[in-house]
């Protein structure tokens, strides 16, 4: 027997492709993990933004044929940077010549004298790459309010193919002839919402194997038997997709906490009367420390609505304590601030933490990971997924890995 633990896409797509018999283990009410919608007063919001970018066809076919494709949209991504009083295109790097003419010459001086040859850390990275100003102006004041710590604790490949990268003849070429091509140029999304991907992946799963609001309390690896808020059970290969440190705690590991962090994410959903002058952009990324939030997302303008639907994204530490209520005031005074909202009126709103959402990868951290994936996985015990694995990575790449994993046991 197979236990899974975790409905969310990774989950799902190894109970899609197993042979072996298998139970999934959800702590919630509800399938889908961070991958869920919420439909209120006619406004469908995820969690927080939730794109699909299929590079494999055999994935893509998998999920279309289980996808009601009526309500499927293909958006060629349009997204920015609000730097000072401008809309840059992003990447910041690729379109220095947007800015006004000082700092496109500070920026372009900078880039050609890099003093820092080698790096070890993401923000040494960051500096000895595209020198310091375009690093101070954007890269670095941006990532930090995502991770919500010091970028020096961060391993230099941290975001690795994600990181949109550039050398100094592309940044050039692109002064004359705009290519701000990325590995999500294009995307699609449902009109129903990210949970549509997980119906699609829960039809050929059989109900009765889910288990919903039971949750796993401990695992003794050494008989190899889990226990729940419900029961015990025995299993032969236990699949968990639960954060990685969640695991080893459930596994009662000491492990090395420092190695392995996180940031979480404040969302709020927030639904208004009227359209939003910005009818072009899919999202836009907020830099400057005088806006609390680091981007925010156009629900309307991936799916033409006619109301403006938004997502905002607030990088938080562990440990932060917020009341939503006021720092909804917070957020809607900065929308105000940065021109995205003016005679609109609040009609609907909604708000999640992620915890966590994103995570600090370090050497150390993937020296851990690496060390206890490989003992666990002697004990029949395998972590998978975004947060399963501990790394950046996408829907699909979870996907993958779960398809793997499947075909391995």
């Amino acid at each position: 027997m197979d236990i899974i633990i975790g409905a969310g896409i990774t989950g799902l797509t190894y109970a899609n492709f197993t042979d072996n018999p298998y139970i999934i283990l959800e702590s919630s009410d509800h399938t889908g993990g961070l991958c869920n919608t919420i439909k209120k007063d006619g406004f469908v919001w995820d969690y927080s933004g939730h794109f699909f970018h299929f590079q494999d066809p055999t994935i893509a076919k998998f999920i279309k044929e289980r996808l009601d494709e009526t309500g499927l949209v293909k958006v060629d991504k349009h997204t920015q940077i609000k730097y000072k009083e401008r809309l840059i295109d992003f990447p910041f790097q690729k379109n220095i010549h947007q800015l006004s003419k000082k700092e496109f010459i500070d920026c372009l001086y900078d880039l050609f004298n890099v003093q820092q040859n080698s790096f070890l850390t993401f923000k040494e990275m960051l500096y000895s790459k595209f020198g310091k100003s375009i690093a101070e102006k954007f890269l670095i004041p941006y990532n930090q309010k995502l991770y919500a710590t010091d970028l020096n604790v961060l391993d230099a490949d941290a975001m690795g193919r994600f990181f949109p990268y550039a050398d100094k003849e592309e940044i050039i070429l692109n002064f004359k002839k705009s290519n701000n091509d990325s590995y999500n140029g294009s995307f699609l999304y449902h009109k129903g919402g990210a949970i549509e991907y997980v119906h699609a992946l829960e039809r050929d799963v059989e109900k009765s194997s889910i288990c919903l609001n039971e949750k796993v309390i401990s695992i003794n690896y050494a008989e190899k038997i889990i226990e729940t808020n419900k029961r015990r059970i025995n299993y032969d290969n236990l699949i968990s997709t639960i954060p990685f440190v969640q695991l080893l705690k459930l596994c009662d590991i000491e492990y090395d906490k420092q190695s392995l962090s996180w940031n979480k994410v404040l969302v709020y959903n927030l639904g208004f009367d009227k359209q939003s002058s910005d009818t072009r952009n899919h999202w836009i990324y907020f830099p400057e420390s005088k806006y609390c939030f680091y981007r925010v997302g156009f629900y309307s303008n991936i799916i033409s609505s006619e109301r403006m639907s938004l997502y905002i994204e607030i990088g938080l530490k562990p440990e932060d304590e917020v009341n939503v209520n006021d720092k909804l005031q917070q957020v809607l005074n900065d929308l105000r601030v940065a021109g995205i909202i003016s005679n609109q009126n609040l009609i609907s709103w909604h708000s999640v933490i992620m915890n966590p959402a994103y995570v600090h990868i370090s050497k150390k951290g993937i020296e851990e990971v690496k060390k206890w994936k490989s003992f666990l996985s002697t004990k029949q015990i395998y972590s998978i997924g975004r947060y399963g694995s501990w790394n950046y990575s996408s829907i699909e790449d979870n996907m993958k890995e779960a398809i793997q994993l499947a075909n391995l046991l």
